[in-house]
This record gives C-alpha cells, sequence and structure tokens, in this order.
C-alpha cells in the first residue's frame, strides 16, 4: 500500500503543462469566372439551352457584375429564368448581384442554391461567409470559410475574410494574457511544491476510502472501447452519404442480420463534437416505431464510430426512382402514409429529422415504408428560431435550415419535396420552367400524367418559404395527401 502512494505522489509532481501552437493558414482570391456548370451535380434533363448561347450570357452578366451594374444583372437574370432560360451559374452571380445590393439575406439563399447545385465550388461558401459576417452570425461565418478552405486552401478571400472575422472575435486574448503573465511569475517553487504535495495527500486519502468503489465494473452506459468486427462479420457496403459508409452485418452474437454505419473519422475526431454526437444517437436510439428503421446500438473503437441499425431487405426510395424513373399516384401515395407516421411519431418525441430525402425512405414488401438515418436529427425547442443545424443535403433543405434555423415545418418542406419528386422523377429545382426569382416551382400534374389536380394545392401550401405560413404539422399534410383520391384514368398495369 505504501508503493502505490509513493507511486502516485511521484506522478502528481511530476506533471508539466504544454504549449499550443496555432497551423498556417494559405489562400489566394476568388475568383468569379469559370466553368461552375460543370461541378454541378443536377439532372442533365434541365440542360435544355445550347451550351454556347449560356456561355454568352454568363459572360455578359460577369461584365455587367464588373461594372457594379448589380440591379442589372438581378433584372436580367429574372427575365432570362421567366422565359425557361436556364443555367446553374446563375445562382452564383445572382448571390454576387446581391452582394453588391448589400442584400445579405438573398446572398445567403442564393448562396445556398448555388451550393446545393455544385457542392464542391468554393466560391459560393465565401459569399455566404461574407454575409454571415456582415450580419454578425460569426459561427455560421467560420463553419463556412472552413469548407471553403478544404475546397481551396489558397484562397485570398478567404484569409482576407478569416482576417476580418478573428479581428471581430478574438481582440480580447492578447489582454487576458497580459493579466496571466505577472501572476505566474509571483507564484514561488516551495508554494508549488507544497500545494501539489497536499493535494496528493487528499488523493490518497480518497483512494484509501473508497477503493472498493474504484474497482467496481463500468455499468452500461460507460464508455468502451470495443472491437467491433469481435461480434460483427461485415459481409458487403449497400450504401454511402455524408456522414459514411454503410455496411450488410451479421451480428454473431443475437444471430441476426444488421445494417452498420461507420461514421467518417474527422466528424468525431474532435472530442466535444464526438460526445455531442453521442447523445444526440442515444437521443434517436430511444425511437421505437414500425414506420421508422431502429438504432440498436453505438459503438466505440480506438478509430472509428459505428452506429447499427436494423436492417430492413428492399431498396431506398431514390434507388427506386433511379430504376423506374417515377412512381403513379396511387403507389406513392400508399409509401409516403408510412412516411408521415413514422415522422409523426419523431415529431411527437420533439424530434426533427433534419436529413429527410428519398435516400433516407426505405421501402420494402407490399410497397411498406420505414424512415431512416436519423443520425442528425435535432431535438426541437420552445422558442421561435428553431432548433439550429447546418446538418442535411442542400437539395432537400428548407429556406430556413440553409440560414442555419431548424424546426418541426422544416421536415414538412423536406417531405413536400420527396412526394414532387416521386410523381414527377425530379426535385422542382431541375424542372424546366422553375423560376429562380419567385421561387415558384412547376405543378406536378403538368409534368407527368395521371396526377390528381388537388395534388399541387398540397406541394403550394408545404413549399411555402415562409415556415409560419407552411403546412403546420405531418398530421395536416397526411390529412390531406390521404383526401386526395387518384384519377380514374390511372393504371395499375405498370413494371413497379
Amino acid at each position: 500500500m505504501l508503493k502505490k502512494g509513493l507511486l502516485l505522489l511521484a506522478g502528481v509532481l511530476l506533471l508539466a503543462g504544454a504549449g499550443f501552437a496555432a497551423p498556417a493558414d494559405t489562400s489566394a482570391p476568388l475568383i468569379v469566372e469559370g466553368s461552375f456548370s460543370a461541378q454541378t451535380n443536377t439532372l442533365s434533363k434541365a440542360q435544355i439551352f445550347n451550351q454556347k448561347a449560356r456561355d454568352a450570357e454568363v459572360a455578359t452578366l460577369n461584365e455587367k457584375l464588373r461594372r457594379g451594374q448589380y440591379a442589372e444583372v438581378k433584372q436580367r437574370i429574372n427575365n432570362l429564368t421567366s422565359r425557361n432560360f436556364l443555367d446553374n451559374r446563375f445562382h452564383l452571380i445572382l448571390a454576387l448581384a446581391y452582394d453588391g445590393l448589400q442584400d445579405y439575406d438573398n446572398v445567403i439563399y442564393a448562396a445556398g442554391q448555388a451550393i446545393a447545385v455544385a457542392p464542391q465550388d468554393p466560391r459560393a461558401y465565401l459569399l455566404r461567409a461574407g454575409a454571415y459576417l456582415k450580419q454578425g452570425q460569426h459561427e455560421r461565418c467560420q463553419m463556412d470559410l472552413d469548407t471553403a478552405l478544404k475546397l481551396n486552401p489558397t484562397s485570398r478571400m478567404a484569409q482576407r475574410l478569416q482576417a476580418e472575422l478573428d479581428a471581430k472575435t478574438f481582440l480580447v486574448k492578447p489582454e487576458a494574457k497580459k493579466e496571466e503573465t505577472p501572476q505566474k511569475k509571483s507564484s514561488p517553487t516551495w508554494f508549488i511544491l507544497y500545494f501539489a504535495a497536499v493535494f496528493a495527500a487528499i488523493l490518497l486519502y480518497v483512494y484509501w476510502r473508497y477503493e472498493d468503489v474504484f474497482h467496481q465494473p463500468k455499468n452500461a452506459f460507460s464508455r468502451r472501447e470495443v472491437e467491433v468486427k469481435e461480434q460483427y462479420d461485415f459481409i458487403r457496403q449497400i450504401g454511402e452519404g455524408g456522414m459514411g459508409k454503410v455496411y450488410e452485418a451479421y451480428d454473431k452474437v443475437l444471430k441476426r442480420k444488421a445494417a452498420i454505419k461507420r461514421v467518417r473519422p474527422e466528424l468525431v475526431r474532435s472530442a466535444y463534437v464526438r460526445e455531442q454526437f453521442l447523445s444526440e444517437a442515444r437521443m434517436v436510439a430511444l425511437l421505437r416505431h414500425p414506420c421508422i428503421v431502429e438504432i440498436y446500438t453505438v459503438i466505440e473503437s480506438e478509430s472509428a464510430l459505428y452506429l447499427v441499425f436494423e436492417y430492413v431487405d428492399g431498396q431506398t426510395l431514390e434507388t427506386r426512382l433511379d430504376i423506374d424513373g417515377r412512381l403513379p399516384f396511387s403507389k406513392a401515395k400508399r409509401i409516403f402514409e408510412y412516411v408521415c407516421r413514422g415522422l409523426h411519431y419523431a415529431h411527437s418525441q420533439d424530434i426533427i429529422h433534419c436529413d429527410l430525402k428519398p435516400g433516407n425512405i426505405m421501402i420494402y414488401g407490399d410497397d411498406k415504408a420505414k424512415v431512416m438515418d436519423f443520425g442528425v436529427a435535432k431535438k426541437s425547442v420552445d422558442h421561435e428560431t428553431g432548433a439550429r443545424t447546418v446538418a442535411g443535403t442542400p437539395a432537400y433543405m428548407a429556406p430556413e435550415q440553409q440560414k442555419g434555423f431548424m424546426r418541426k415545418q422544416s421536415d414538412v418542406y423536406s417531405l413536400a419535396l420527396c412526394l414532387y419528386e416521386a410523381l414527377v422523377g425530379q426535385v422542382p429545382w431541375t424542372v424546366k420552367g422553375f423560376d429562380i426569382a419567385k421561387k415558384k416551382i412547376v405543378p406536378a400534374s403538368k409534368l407527368a400524367p395521371h396526377i390528381p389536380p388537388a395534388v399541387d394545392g398540397l406541394l403550394e401550401d408545404a413549399l411555402k418559404e415562409d415556415p409560419k405560413e407552411r403546412i403546420q404539422t405531418i398530421d395536416e399534410f397526411w390529412s390531406r395527401l390521404e383526401a386526395i383520391d387518384p384519377l380514374e384514368e390511372e393504371l395499375e398495369e405498370t413494371h413497379y
């Protein structure tokens, strides 16, 4: 016992401080010109105009930007889109025009649209970061700057914005350091040694007094380091998304199949982010509903984090649409009944999905469905602004979510986008005739046969830009959808 005490006392006296160093930052200027459309992930169906004509329009708009004719650029794009003259580069140019007009709310929205169609282009992130900086949203600004620097580490515009942000957020640090310095010098060595000895004695007393407590086994909620392959056989990769890769696996202990998502290491490398992620995953694991893919457990290993899900033998709505193009209304209605049930239950538990899209709707059996991947879900809050988050897939995010705010009505917006895509075959933003200036979509009944006209009103009300004017609950959305009967001429003799 005396040997234990001496060893512990020696360890305490040998403690030392550590220094901190900040990584260097390099960058290069933002280049407005370039082939923005080459980086887009928009469906090729929306590219309907001659490439030469679009390039000429983009060159004209860039020239007007250089001359500072921002209002003319805005008016020109509105005129072009009203005549169905579409180009993905218009989003970025419109964001630049709004920036010149100092209309920062619309800069954020237009830049968000540019990110949705070209998430690998750093320019839109820089424009949105600048708008956030002007509005004093420093946290949002820093996140967009980090993304832009990952895509283009040599951006001079990013360096300038970072310097402005640092000047506004870190001015207090130098004064704090000056106050700490004389305090360290005034502490004599004998006093530090005396304090360390007293502290070590207290630790030894506590250890000896409660030694049996320290040797008790850890409970089920303690952090564990587990080698996941000791319990699971990985069979094959079945998917990949923004959070990581998904594998089909076999649980050797419980003798059942499971779906395991290996979370990307960079998402949980920070101890704080890791704990936050685990806390949210445990929250979602409490959801138990037939229309929600259940999270069995969360497993930590030395180098990774794993989410273990219920395995569903089926295919996602995204895969079904890739194969069949679109769904008849009667079939889509049956599938979305299950989706609405699952979301209604989650909202009743004050949990918002945050990333609803066709890739997260699993279809199985006779047109049954389960909602999956609540991995980025957030707890709903009572105040007006909603839960704050930047997670999600840009093409399916509500306008307020693109600005960093999340509420239950944001899930309603994403649900409506999924239904539109299921019936038409593509999201509204890629359809010929979409009015980007007024943000008005083309009615679904005009794009595919046998869609009841009442569906257009439902989608229009669910896709309102202002969440207060939107359909407020999943129950209301389903009640209106349930009341719509298929047209008599819709044929069920299809290959679905």
